[in-house]
């Protein structure tokens, strides 16, 4: 992760680096939209001691590793990834401008608000329904959608469940909501095998590409390798502990 992005204007600039986020920023990249993910730590699963309902992982998956395995998987996707703290969204003509709260402002068309229950950096936003439950959450459609064009929220901000998978899969829908919104065509974000649609007389689909056996075999190798190195050994990260059992 980096400490300071490489250009201040992108296309979609995700506010949050849990699981809803960088499930959001993964399509996004992938579909070629210059995404942005501001993270500023600290995410719930962070805190739990293991996680065992989270698909393909039969016997569990230690919850930081997946973190971090999400991170990389957006990295890899084309995510510009920033740890800092957002103080503010502000709307403007042509978009929207986040501001942390160490001063660097950035640009982007589109906001995915994806941080569970903070909402202060939304109160500049005219337009965004608050719904407060003892927690905050912000008021959306069933996709995503705020009052507010051009601004999303995810995951648990959106009042999905908690359940981890949950807010990878919202994550994921209000990321092809906003492709919808962009017009841009549907969005299948396969790796389909040489001549899957071509020998068909077919286009290839938008996120979509076609590979052969060696390229599929080499894939495969590099999967593997990859899954091997990552979890050969203990997660480094130590389990974070709640707040209140801390003061």
């Amino acid at each position: 992760m980096t400490t300071a992005p490489d250009q201040d204007a992108y296309d979609v600039i995700v506010v949050g680096g849990g699981v809803a986020g960088l499930s959001a920023g993964t399509f996004t990249a992938r579909n070629g939209l210059d995404t942005l993910v501001v993270d500023a730590g600290g995410s719930i699963l962070r805190r739990n001691a293991h996680l065992e309902n989270f698909p393909g992982f039969p016997a569990g998956v230690d919850p930081r590793r997946l973190l971090d395995l999400l991170g990389e998987q957006a990295e890899r996707a084309g995510c510009e990834r920033l740890q800092a703290d957002v103080a503010r969204v502000e709307s403007t003509a042509d978009g929207f401008v986040v501001e942390t709260t160490d001063r660097h402002g950035f640009r982007g068309e589109y906001v995915v608000a994806a941080t569970k229950n903070e909402t202060d950096y939304l109160a500049d936003v005219d337009g965004v329904g608050i719904v407060d439950r003892g927690k905050t959450f912000v008021d959306t459609d069933e996709r995503g959608r705020t009052g507010v064009d051009g601004l999303y929220a995810a995951g648990r901000l959106a009042e999905k469940p908690h359940q981890a998978v949950v807010s990878a899969g919202h994550g994921a829908e209000v990321a092809v909501t906003l492709l919808e919104d962009d017009d841009r065509p549907f969005y299948h974000d396969w790796v389909a095998p040489e001549g899957y649609f071509t020998d068909r007389g077919r286009d290839l689909p938008p996120g979509c590409e076609e590979i052969d056996d060696d390229e599929r075999r080499d894939r495969d190798a590099e999967s593997r390798r990859v899954l091997r190195e990552r979890f050969d050994g203990p997660q480094p990260d130590d389990q974070e502990t709640h707040p209140s059992l801390t003061e």
